[in-house]
């Protein structure tokens, strides 16, 4: 009965805390001067999806600390899957904050700089991809909101986690573009890829070892 409760009752508090993140984007992207939608997708999409994935990682996770810990992390990416699948922006506002917390949690790790190093090491090298593909395609192919997100990915999961993260999200877009491509019978266009980055991130953050 006890391995039920847990699951069930965090499965709550992440209903709660997918609201916050609805209420707290909808600000958020008013100070941007952003219109903010209101389809069923976007207004019920944080809470549920955050509701199953703190159940999720509840019946994983049974140190309570811990679990509570890597739940606001989960927050964090949920917010930015719905508003940049909704902007294709993804929030200084939000980065930063989870960035500086996540860089105070690789602290603890052994070694304590490996996080540190992860996560400068991946940024750099999507902030070099993003300039090359400006450079060659004359197009935006990352964002420098990617970046970020790739920085906060490799403080968050650290090293060689961050790879399997990548790997993921990269594959997890890749399937997107060939459906946007046949949906559309056009290679124009283009997608966003930090919702699929996080998706690697939510999954990696779920093995990572107690």
């Amino acid at each position: 009965m006890t391995s039920i409760l847990l699951p069930v009752g965090w499965a709550l508090v992440g209903a709660a805390g997918g609201w916050l993140v609805r209420w707290g984007s909808v600000r958020l992207g008013k100070l941007e001067g952003l219109e903010m939608g209101n389809a069923r997708w976007l207004v019920y999409g944080p809470p549920i999806l955050s509701a199953l994935l703190f159940a999720i990682f509840a019946t994983h996770v049974t140190a309570v600390p811990l679990l509570a810990l890597r739940s606001v992390f989960v927050l964090v990416l949920v917010q930015v899957i719905f508003f940049d699948f909704e902007h294709h922006l993804i929030l200084d506002r939000v980065m930063f904050p989870a960035m500086g917390l996540a860089l105070v949690v690789s602290l603890f790790g052994h070694p304590w700089w490996a996080g540190i190093v992860t996560g400068l090491g991946i940024g750099v090298l999507f902030l070099l991809l993003a300039l090359a593909g400006r450079a060659i395609f004359k197009a935006e192919a990352l964002g420098f909101g990617d970046v970020k997100l790739a920085l906060f990915m490799g403080l968050l999961v650290g090293w060689p986690y961050i790879v399997q993260a990548v790997f993921y999200g990269v594959l997890l877009a890749g399937v997107a573009s060939v459906v946007v491509i046949v949906r559309n019978r056009s290679m124009k266009g283009n997608i966003a890829y930090g919702p699929y980055l996080a998706a690697g991130a939510l999954v990696v953050l779920y093995l990572l070892p107690q």
